[in-house]
């Protein structure tokens, strides 16, 4: 069997069973790196080696872990929910809905544009999601409704607008290696070709509002509990946290650096008394710990993407299905975009799947006849599946550190399967009707 396959295999089937999944990552990649005949030592030299790569972003999420905690102290939940609860009444009809659908407008919109607009990328979730949880409760909305939301928010622009992430995974990614490998681009627009795989994300989206619409009951004492706060706040205390989170917002755009960002937001908090000086190392500890499993996992990705790089068998996959493919069009788009699926939902990364694939399917979709439009779609989706849907992609893991800050909202199956079900599968579909029609 092949390596990478395998390892993928044994990934996703321990975390349905809800083995931790850290645990799930290092067995999948033991499984990869012995198939592939690395050896055991050889394996972890390449597991070690790349958890380095996923360091950066779980020390950000430990900062940022603290500054949520920081938020919550200022008692914004608990603002929030009261003026929803105000705007609620006692009624649960019209007035209700349109809380809901506004609050979920409201997380599209912004993240989207934490892709395009405001490059923050996942950065904004620990902030702004955790104090939202106490109005999603009284409302009783379905957390997987809104893993679902930011996940479209997260993937869907950057397949189709070519505007920051967008810009960098649309042109200097998509474009460049389908061009690299033998394509001819000029003249080529690329929100023509990956419009209808974006329509398909839509269609997923739409479905998720429909599935999970039935009220969902959160045990409210113990958000209360892990947010650790006094429900009393001031206006002083509201502008004061306000103005810390646009401040951190602020200073990563100015620096690049989620680390920077999280930690002049924390310090404006402590300077400014949200914080008693007394409680600031352990709200920083607290916030550490809540965000302890997202940077553990992100972490242990990196090493599971690296030893499915080194087995060098990802190449052999793709090489595999160009053989059994013929000339039959119809049958290669699926087998294409079936292998991004699963290469994918393995590292957790579109923007590094792109270059594995295209160096193959370039030239096997050329023979074929596909044509230039169709081409970069294909390549294009079949990098893009799996980054909704993958337990080691940032798309997933996001959403989860948001939502699971009081222990009721469980990784795999609050967050990756309703992704993986309401986007891959419609984006697969999707997928081979533009590689077919364009």
């Amino acid at each position: 069997m092949n390596a990478v396959l395998a390892a993928v295999v044994v990934m996703l089937a321990l975390s349905l069973l809800r083995t931790p999944v850290v645990v799930a990552l290092v067995l999948g990649a033991l499984t990869a790196g012995l198939l592939a005949g690395m050896g055991l030592e050889q394996t972890m030299d390449a597991f070690t080696g790349g958890i380095g790569g996923g360091a950066e972003v779980a020390l950000s999420y430990a900062m940022l872990g603290g500054f949520a905690v920081a938020i919550a102290q200022s008692g914004l939940p608990h603002a929030m929910a009261d003026l929803v609860q105000r705007k609620l009444g006692s009624g649960e009809g019209q007035a209700s809905k349109m809380v809901k659908y506004s609050l979920i407008l409201v997380l599209v919109a912004v993240a989207i544009s934490s892709q395009n607009l405001i490059p923050i990328h996942i950065a904004f979730i620990p902030l702004l999601v955790p104090p939202l949880l106490m109005v999603m409760g009284k409302m009783q909305l379905d957390r997987r409704l809104i893993a679902c939301v930011l996940t479209f928010g997260l993937v869907t622009p950057y397949m189709f607008l070519p505007v920051g992430f967008g810009g960098i995974f649309l042109n200097n990614i998509l474009l460049k290696n389908v061009a690299d490998n033998g394509l001819v681009t000029e003249g080529v627009n690329v929100m023509a070709a990956m419009w209808i795989p974006a329509a398909g994300m839509l269609v997923g989206l739409l479905l998720a509002l429909f599935n999970y619409r039935k009220p969902r009951r959160y045990d409210m004492e113990r958000l209360q509990a892990a947010e650790r706060v006094e429900v009393n706040y001031s206006t002083a205390r509201l502008v004061a946290v306000v103005v810390a989170m646009l401040a951190a917002f602020g200073v990563q755009l100015w620096t690049g650096s989620m680390v920077l960002g999280a930690l002049s937001g924390y310090m404006i908090c402590t300077l400014t008394g949200i914080i008693r000086w007394k409680q600031a190392d352990g709200v920083l500890i607290d916030g550490m710990k809540m965000m302890a499993m997202i940077g553990f996992i992100m972490i242990t990705a990196a090493g599971f993407a690296e030893v499915m790089r080194q087995t060098g068998e990802i190449s052999t996959l793709v090489n595999s299905t160009a053989d059994l493919i013929g000339d039959n069009k119809g049958l290669a788009a699926l087998l294409m975009l079936m292998v991004g699926l699963l290469v994918t939902l393995g590292i957790g990364s579109s923007f590094s799947t792109i270059p594995i694939i295209a160096a193959i399917y370039v030239p096997l979709a050329l023979s074929l006849g596909f044509s230039p439009l169709a081409i970069v779609a294909l390549v294009g989706t079949a990098g893009a599946l799996g980054d909704a849907g993958s337990p080691a992609s940032d798309s997933t893991l996001g959403p989860t550190a948001g939502l699971n800050v009081d222990g009721q909202h469980h990784h795999i199956w609050d967050t990756v399967v309703p992704t993986f079900l309401h986007y891959n599968l419609p984006l697969l579909v999707a997928g081979w009707v533009a590689a077919m029609i364009l």
